[in-house]
């Protein structure tokens, strides 16, 4: 469908002039000898580009462009004036226009103008739709669960979710701690402004620094450009801190002075930059024990944990499981564009009996997995993991000896490292490598 350009003009050789050089260009043209026509024109339809001359009997290009942005904000409007005078082009401006030209128009450059604003009128359309899209994604609605507690965190995070004060999430590996975390910056005033996920543990220590608050020319060898950090690409919106408990001593001082003063300084930098961030940070490490210890600031603790909220392992919502599993399986089987449909009562009862030390990251991954493998419409037993069922039999027994979640950890690791190599071992637990490998230290526990 072509775009529609409105010409107001009151000059009529130049009027028809504009109209048969868009005309030849493609688009749907309209015009009109004065604003008061456009107007009316404007009351019975809508137009991607309005060309007016600002100088006009009756009302003038300027009041029109007033107009135009307080019933539609977006209009994009492109002023010509026959005085080249910066006072008109900069009074024009202010009022909102895209652009301004001078009489007499020239016909190649007054298209180039219409091109690039059509264009970026298409852009901030697009980026609009865009942000809708992944603010319904994050809408409280999508998030799967019936149980009470999943819903009374829920009804938590509504509360908090558009307040100014920084955010603690605490959780297991896997229980969905940025899902939230994008949940309560999509609800929130900043929505429209950045989301940055960062987390502490993956990007390397020496580099951390200058990815948080960038570095100008100079500051260092290789620094051939200045460049802007996340923490000034974040201003205006959110920061989400994964992982905060493995930040090192320098940069949790740095950190607490953003959250205190508001400002950055860039590595190299001499001028403090004034940033708005609200800050939502992530841990699976009990950080008031880390205080306590002195391997994290208690100013700092203080400072992000103005709210904190508990997200519950899998094994505390239990009845989530199979809603959540069925949850899986139909966003894979579409998006891998199988005809999987089921999961038999034998395979349901082995999810539900199964520990979940990887929370629900684990069972998004073992449903995607089976929907991967299977040739039928069911998902059965021998479609899931090679352990699954043993560790569903581990677990009962756990359960009922009421084993701490570390005590767990701990004879899980014990009665399976045997059998399973390091990486398989991570997997079922739903920890990392590293992960493993200190638990194992803490524990004083040798490889199988």
């Amino acid at each position: 469908m072509a775009e529609r350009l409105l010409i107001v003009e009151d000059e009529s050789t130049l009027r028809e002039s504009l109209k048969r050089v868009f005309l030849r260009e493609g688009y749907d043209v309209d015009s009109a000898e004065s604003c008061e026509t456009a107007v009316r024109t404007l009351e019975g339809r809508t137009y991607d580009l309005i060309i007016t001359d600002i100088i006009l009997p009756g009302m003038s290009g300027i009041e029109l462009l007033k107009k135009c942005g307080e019933a539609t904000p977006e209009q994009i409007v492109i002023v010509m004036t026959a005085y080249a005078s910066l006072e008109t082009a900069v009074e024009a401006l202010r009022a909102g226009a895209y652009d301004y030209i001078v009489k007499p128009v020239i016909h190649e450059e007054i298209k180039r103008i219409v091109r690039n604003a059509l264009r970026e009128r298409a852009l901030r359309s697009e980026n609009v739709l865009l942000k809708k899209q992944i603010g319904d994604r994050y809408d409280f609605d999508r998030i799967v669960g019936e149980s009470k507690v999943i819903k009374n965190l829920i009804t938590e995070v509504k509360k908090i979710a558009d307040s100014r004060s920084n955010v603690l999430l605490f959780g297991e590996t896997g229980t969905g701690k940025e899902l939230f975390a994008r949940a309560i910056h999509y609800n929130s005033s900043r929505k429209d402004k950045a989301f940055v996920p960062i987390n502490c543990s993956a990007i390397p220590e020496n580099l951390l620094e200058s990815e948080l608050f960038g570095y100008v020319k100079g500051a260092f060898t290789g620094a051939v450009s200045s460049k802007r950090g996340l923490f000034e690409e974040a201003d205006g919106g959110t920061v989400f801190l994964d992982e905060i408990g493995d930040l090192t001593p320098a940069l949790q001082a740095k950190l607490l002075r953003v959250i205190d003063d508001h400002e950055i300084r860039p590595l190299g930098g001499i001028q403090s930059k004034r940033v708005d961030i609200r800050f939502v940070t992530a841990t699976n490490k009990d950080l008031l024990n880390a205080v306590k210890e002195g391997r994290f600031r208690e100013d700092l603790y203080f400072r992000i944990n103005v709210v904190m909220l508990r997200l519950p392992p899998l094994r505390e919502r239990k009845e989530d499981i199979i809603i959540l599993a069925r949850h899986f399986l139909d966003k894979y089987a579409g998006e891998i564009g199988k005809n999987v449909k089921f999961i038999d009562d034998a395979t349901l009862k082995l999810l539900m009996d199964y520990p979940w030390p990887g929370n629900v990251r684990e069972l998004q991954n073992i449903i995607e997995r089976a929907v991967l493998i299977t040739d039928g419409n069911t998902i059965s037993p021998e479609h899931l993991p090679e352990g699954t069922a043993d560790s569903a039999t581990f677990s009962t027994e756990s359960i009922e000896r009421v084993l701490s979640i570390e005590d767990y950890t701990k004879e899980f690791i014990l009665h399976y490292q045997s059998s399973y190599g390091e990486q398989k071992l991570s997997d079922m637990l739903g920890i990392t490598r590293k992960s493993l490998w200190e638990k194992r230290k803490r524990w004083g526990i040798l490889r199988g």
